[in-house]
C-alpha cells in the first residue's frame, strides 16, 4: 500500500477503537509550548495595545484598506495577530497561555520564522517569533536586498501533539499549519497587504531558510519539520536562488531549547513526514476563482477584536441558534474570492466540501447538507454519495451559494456520535465534517496529503472568525469516526476522505 495511504488508514479512530496514542497523559514529559534559541540576539517588538482601525467587514472589500508600510511596529502587528498570544488563564495552580492562531490540544506545533531585507527597527536576514516575549530571536544576519514585502516561514515539531495524540498528531501538526495560514492572511490583510503560498518551496529549501537543518543548533533539542513559505506583500516575491543566495555565508546564532525531559517515538510519524517530503518547483496550475457577489455584512467591531477574542468553546448551551442570513454569510466565507482573505493566499481550485449536520438554525429544516466550494467538484460529489439523497435546493439560500440539502431528519445524535460521542457535536447550531478529494494523494504527488490537511485547516480558522463575527463560537473538532462518517454517506473507496470536523454554536463559560 501507498505509505500515505497506510499512514491514513492506521491513523483513523474508529467506534472499536481509537488510532495508537499514548493512552494516558505523562505530564513529567509535557513539551515546552515555547521555543527559543539561547544565544541569538533578540529584538523586542511593541503589543499592539488598542485596536487596528480596520473593520471586519472591511477585509473583505477590495481597495478598503491602504497598505501600512513595512516596519518594526507593523510587523509586531501582524506575528502578534496571527501566531502571537491572546490571553493568559489560571485554574488551580496551572496558568497556560492562548494564541490568536488556535491548536489541536493548545500543544502548538507550529513554529514561525521571519525573513525580510533591512527594515526600519529591524536587521536584514532570518527572525524566530518567540511568542511568550513577543520577540524576534535574529538567528541569521543576512544581506536581503528585495523590495515590496517579507517572507513567513512555518515549521512544525510533531513531538508536542504526539505527546498527546500519538500517530494521528501528524495530521494535528497539518490542520494547525492551515489554521496559521490563514491567521497570517488575515492579520496581514488588517494591515492592506496581500498573501501568496509560495508553492514552489520545496522542504530542504524551507529547512534552509528558517536553518532548522543545522544540526549542532538542535543538539539534543526536538527537531522541528519544513511546512510553507508566504509571501507578504505585493508585487513578486524574490526566488529561492535569491533568497537562499542571500544566506550563503550568512552568520547563524542560537541554540534550540529542548522541549521535553522523555519521549516515546511514535515511527509511524517520522515515516509519512519522509513520504510526503516535497520538492522545489511542484506548483499547482493556477485556477481563477469564479466571480461571486459580495459578501453580505456581518460585523463592523475591529479585526483585532475578534482575533484576540477567538476562543474554542469547549462546551454549548443547545438552544442557541443561527439565523439563516448569518449561516449563509458563515458558508459563502468559505468560497474563494479573489483579493479577499484567506483564499487569495491560494492559487488552486478548493478540494474540500463541507457536509454539515444542521440543528438549529432558522427558517432551515434540521438535517444533513453539503457545500460545494468549487462547482465542478458537485458532480462527482453526488456520484460518490448514497444514490437517495436529495441535492435539493435550499429555500432562501443566496443562488450563486451551491448548498443542498441531503435528507431532512434530527442528525444530533448522529453527529455526536460520529465525532467521538462528543456532545459538542450535537448541542451547536450546526456542525461539519469536510469531505477532501484523495484520488490524487498518490505516489506521483504525496505531499498532497499535507495540503489538505491545510486546507481543512484553513476552513476552520475561517469558521472560528466567523462565528465570533456572528456573535457564537465555533471549535475545532480533531476527534472523529472516519469511516463512520463515510459509510454512512455512502462514500465507497477513497475517492473522498474526511479530514476535520468543526462545531458553530452558543458556547457555554
Amino acid at each position: 500500500m501507498n505509505p500515505v495511504r497506510e499512514y491514513h488508514e492506521r491513523s483513523k479512530h474508529r467506534p472499536d477503537r481509537y488510532a495508537p496514542g499514548p493512552g494516558r497523559l505523562d505530564w513529567a514529559t509535557q513539551p515546552d509550548p515555547f521555543r527559543r534559541y539561547a544565544g541569538a540576539p533578540t529584538i523586542d517588538l511593541p503589543l499592539l495595545g488598542g485596536e487596528l482601525a480596520a473593520g471586519w467587514d472591511d477585509l473583505f472589500v477590495p481597495g478598503a484598506l491602504p497598505a501600512r508600510p513595512f516596519g518594526l511596529a507593523t510587523l509586531a502587528h501582524l506575528l502578534e495577530l496571527s501566531l502571537g498570544l491572546a490571553a493568559w488563564k489560571s485554574y488551580g495552580g496551572n496558568r497556560w497561555a492562548l494564541r490568536c492562531n488556535p491548536s489541536s490540544g493548545n500543544l502548538h506545533p507550529t513554529e514561525g520564522y521571519l525573513a525580510c531585507p533591512e527594515l526600519p527597527g529591524l536587521p536584514a536576514g532570518v527572525h524566530h517569533y518567540a511568542p511568550h516575549d513577543h520577540r524576534l530571536e535574529h538567528r541569521a544576519a543576512a544581506p536581503f536586498t528585495w523590495d515590496g514585502g517579507v517572507l513567513v516561514a512555518l515549521t512544525g515539531i510533531h513531538w508536542r501533539e504526539a505527546w498527546k495524540y500519538g500517530i494521528r498528531a501528524f495530521r494535528y501538526c497539518q490542520h494547525d499549519c492551515g489554521h496559521a495560514l490563514a491567521a497570517l492572511a488575515y492579520a496581514a490583510a488588517a494591515l492592506g497587504w496581500p498573501t501568496r503560498l509560495l508553492t514552489d518551496w520545496g522542504d530542504d529549501e524551507i529547512a534552509a531558510l528558517t536553518g532548522i537543518d543545522r544540526g549542532a543548533d538542535f543538539a539534543g533539542a526536538e527537531p522541528e519539520a519544513p511546512e510553507a513559505v508566504v509571501w507578504i506583500g505585493p508585487g513578486t516575491p524574490p526566488s529561492q536562488d535569491q533568497v537562499l543566495g542571500g544566506l550563503a555565508g550568512a552568520a547563524w546564532a542560537g541554540r534550540a531549547n529542548a522541549l521535553s525531559r522523555g519521549h516515546r517515538d511514535w515511527p509511524d510519524i517520522p515515516a509519512v513526514a519522509a513520504a510526503t517530503h516535497k520538492p522545489a518547483g511542484e506548483s499547482p496550475p493556477p485556477t481563477a476563482p469564479p466571480a461571486l457577489p459580495p459578501l453580505a455584512p456581518a460585523s463592523r467591531e475591529p479585526v483585532s477584536r475578534l482575533i484576540r477574542r477567538r476562543r474554542s468553546a469547549q462546551a454549548f448551551d443547545g438552544v442557541t441558534g443561527l439565523g439563516a442570513p448569518a449561516f449563509f454569510r458563515l458558508l459563502d466565507a468559505l468560497l474563494p474570492r479573489a483579493e479577499q482573505p484567506p483564499w487569495a493566499l491560494l492559487t488552486a481550485a478548493p478540494q474540500l466540501h463541507p457536509v454539515l449536520f444542521v440543528h438549529r438554525v432558522q427558517d432551515l429544516e434540521p438535517g444533513i447538507y453539503c457545500l460545494a466550494r468549487d462547482p465542478a467538484a458537485l458532480p462527482t460529489l453526488q456520484a460518490a454519495m448514497r444514490q437517495d439523497w436529495l441535492w435539493a435546493a435550499v429555500p432562501g439560500c443566496p443562488a450563486h451559494l451551491p448548498l443542498r440539502l441531503l435528507a431532512p431528519m434530527d442528525v444530533r445524535a448522529f453527529a455526536a456520535g460520529v465525532s467521538c460521542d462528543q456532545d459538542i457535536a450535537g448541542d451547536s447550531a450546526f456542525s461539519l465534517g469536510m469531505l477532501a478529494r484523495f484520488d490524487d494523494v498518490a505516489d506521483a504527488r504525496p505531499w498532497l496529503y499535507r495540503e489538505r490537511f491545510w486546507e481543512a485547516g484553513m476552513i476552520g480558522q475561517v469558521l472560528y472568525l466567523e462565528a465570533e463575527a456572528a456573535g457564537v463560537q465555533g471549535t475545532g473538532i480533531g476527534c472523529y469516526f472516519d469511516d463512520a462518517v463515510h459509510e454512512a454517506l455512502g462514500l465507497t473507496g477513497t475517492r473522498f476522505q474526511d479530514l476535520y470536523h468543526f462545531t458553530v454554536g452558543g458556547a457555554l463559560v
